[in-house]
């Protein structure tokens, strides 16, 4: 701020900056005398502060001497940055839980009797890799000082009696695989050596409920790993069963009443679904949204029908070749799959509900870009037009016939892919026209 004189002292340059229009943090003046009393001050005060404090910052008044004592790399020499001393508390520490992840590993979690820290029960705390362990000497039944780091993350701060009792576990408590400590840049960790470890595979727990297959909104990664880790989910079908879990999951950590109810209502809401769906959630080689709703329209939304397909059948629909026909029929015919399937069918209320294709757009292709006036979204469009035949695309080629757009000047990819193809460009209102609005 050239120009403006702040007398030379700190405090006016805080009043100036308020003057302007900015948030000012608070502030007090201090001497030799009163700051360990503005600092106890503080520290009976900060816990009532909408925005977290992790310390504070002593700096000096006199900006002239300020400006004298010049800075390092890294900091100005005129201030100090002070630290809360992390609250602590002893507790004893009752278990350790092996939580699984994707990769394979199984990381020590520390369960203890719950304290109060920062306003909040803390009761588990990740210890992390077997390092920590050893060096923490850890022991079921010792007593353990724990806090929050950055008054957030509950660890474990000190080990007072160090036992040191705690065997590692021979059996993943996954899959109950054989379990190996292997050196990771340095650092020992256990593992789950079976490589169909169903906590490896929770990337197909992840597609099961993603938004294009059974929409399940809650159960990310983090929380479908948790929910294999405890065992509460081995199959798909076990997340239409999580109600018998319902007393344990609203007592871990993240979860509560309302965030179950939540996590209810939606899968609910996916037990009432339809072939295309199932058959995207499956995760059958090379099968996404558009060639399960290619087959179950071919046979007519029947499930009984669409899970039994023969080789022969699968490679008559439009757009389905040998090799996802012979994995389509590969997976169906599999004992593990026809089992897992069965289990899942139980579960859902299945839409088999078919209203005959139209043909008024038979054999052209869309692509759809920008904002609708007249849908909700492109989905909804996409079913007007696969209702009469039509398809849909996700991009622009030499064999799309035309690219719906409210927007046809638009400089974006998609036009000057169809301007440079050929394609020709479409409105909304065109469109409409051609599904007999």
């Amino acid at each position: 701020a050239d120009g403006v004189d702040y007398e030379g002292l700190r405090s006016n340059q805080m009043k100036w900056m308020a003057e302007q229009g900015f948030d000012v943090v608070e502030y007090v003046k201090v001497d030799n005398k009163s700051i360990f009393e503005a600092i106890d001050n503080y520290a009976e005060r900060v816990y009532s502060f909408e925005i977290p404090s992790d310390g504070l910052v002593l700096t000096l008044e006199d900006l002239e001497y300020a400006a004298t004592l010049g800075t390092t790399a890294k900091f100005p020499r005129d201030s100090l940055a002070l630290k809360w001393a992390d609250q602590q508390a002893e507790t004893i520490l009752r278990e350790i839980e092996w939580s699984p992840s994707r990769t394979g590993l199984l990381n020590p979690i520390a369960i203890f009797d719950p304290v109060e820290l920062e306003g909040t029960t803390v009761k588990r705390a990740s210890v992390h890799n077997l390092n920590i362990m050893e060096t923490l000497k850890l022991g079921i039944g010792d007593t353990i000082t724990v806090y929050k780091a950055n008054m957030i993350i509950p660890q474990i701060g000190d080990n007072l009696t160090k036992s040191g009792n705690i065997e590692l576990p021979s059996h993943c408590p996954v899959c109950d695989g054989s379990t190996e400590i292997k050196l990771m840049t340095g650092t020992k960790v256990l593992t789950c050596t079976n490589p169909n470890c169903l906590a490896k595979q929770v990337k197909r727990f992840s597609l099961f409920v993603s938004r294009d297959a059974l929409n399940i909104e809650g159960l990310s990664e983090q929380t479908l790993l948790k929910f294999i880790g405890l065992g509460y989910i081995k199959s798909f079908a076990d997340i239409f069963r999580l109600e018998n879990h319902r007393d344990e999951i609203v007592e871990l950590d993240g979860f509560g009443k309302k965030s179950y109810d939540k996590l209810s209502s939606s899968i609910e809401k996916a037990r009432h679904t339809v072939p295309t769906r199932i058959l995207v959630a499956l995760g059958i080689p090379g099968v996404g949204v558009t060639t399960a709703a290619q087959i179950a329209r071919a046979y007519e939304n029947k499930w009984a029908k669409i899970s039994s397909l023969t080789y022969d059948e699968l490679i008559s629909v439009s757009g389905i070749g040998e090799v996802m026909a012979r994995d389509y029929e590969a997976f169906f015919a599999d004992e593990h799959n026809k089992s897992v399937v069965l289990d899942l069918v139980g579960e859902l209320d299945i839409d088999e509900s078919y209203e005959k294709a139209g043909e008024a757009l038979s054999g052209e292709i869309f692509v759809i870009t920008g904002s609708l006036e007249h849908y909700k979204s492109r989905t909804e469009l996409k079913k007007e037009i696969e209702a009469q035949g039509g398809k849909v695309a996700g991009s622009v080629s030499k064999n799309t016939s035309y690219l719906v757009t409210n927007n046809p000047e638009s400089g974006s990819s998609k036009n000057k892919a169809a301007a440079e193809l050929g394609v020709k460009i479409i409105t909304e209102d065109e469109i409409r026209t051609m599904l007999g609005h």
